[in-house]
């Protein structure tokens, strides 16, 4: 075997340890001694192929959002209308967690637990998912008539800044909630619903209601 061959078989008996590590536990609960026993690695070959605990839970993200989006764009099913593209791509992600459970936890410790310290990487490493989302979410929206003055643009913004509060107010119960696992169902029975109300808003016109500019 070459040399090559041979460390791409570690970093990798390394990952999946580390993966089940990180897949049942939060980043501060994770330890590089517990890895390296599931997995029966030497420490020092651990630190030899990577740095350091923030490298390695880094590498573990990375595989997340990477199996995850290959996942959904392999299983994207468009509906007859919005409301059931929408579910349908919901359904493909509650799908993925069913059948990734240590990956669904990664996935969520870093929405509701994300290290402070590596935030920033974190947010790195989310491009290339959220530039999927952004793509189906657009798909979406040209399923819709948008209201005068509304772009797809100016709609997707909207998304992923009431996506931002929606998991800024999970981050919160979870310091104050020490139920992570009803916290999660939560999260996305509640999820659900939000996208569907901006698709669609929360009030519905009336024949009667006013012209805007107009005093009724």
């Amino acid at each position: 075997m070459k040399q090559q061959e041979k460390t791409q078989k570690t970093r990798e008996r390394i990952l999946a340890a580390a993966l089940e590590e990180f897949g049942r536990k939060s980043y501060d609960a994770a330890a590089i001694n517990s890895i390296c026993e599931a997995g029966q690695i030497p420490k020092g070959l651990l630190y030899h192929n990577f740095k350091n605990k923030d490298q390695l839970y880094l590498a573990c993200v990375a595989l997340c959002y990477e199996r995850m989006t290959a996942y959904m764009k392999e299983n994207a099913a468009e509906g007859a209308d919005a409301r059931q593209s929408m579910q349908n791509f919901l359904l493909t992600r509650q799908r993925f967690f069913a059948q990734n459970p240590d990956l669904a936890n990664i996935f969520f410790n870093v929405v509701l637990y994300p290290p402070r310290h590596l935030q920033a990487d974190l947010d790195r490493l989310r491009r290339t998912f959220d530039a999927y989302l952004e793509e189906r979410y657009r798909a979406i929206l040209a399923q819709l008539t948008l209201r005068e003055g509304i772009s797809p643009q100016a709609a997707l913004d909207y998304f992923a800044a009431i996506q931002e509060m929606f998991n800024g107010y999970f981050q919160k119960r979870a310091q104050a909630d020490g139920d992570y696992h009803a916290l999660i169902g939560d999260h996305e029975d509640k999820l659900s619903g939000m996208l569907d109300i901006l698709l669609y808003g929360i009030a519905r016109e009336t024949p009667d209601a006013p012209e805007k500019g107009t005093v009724k």
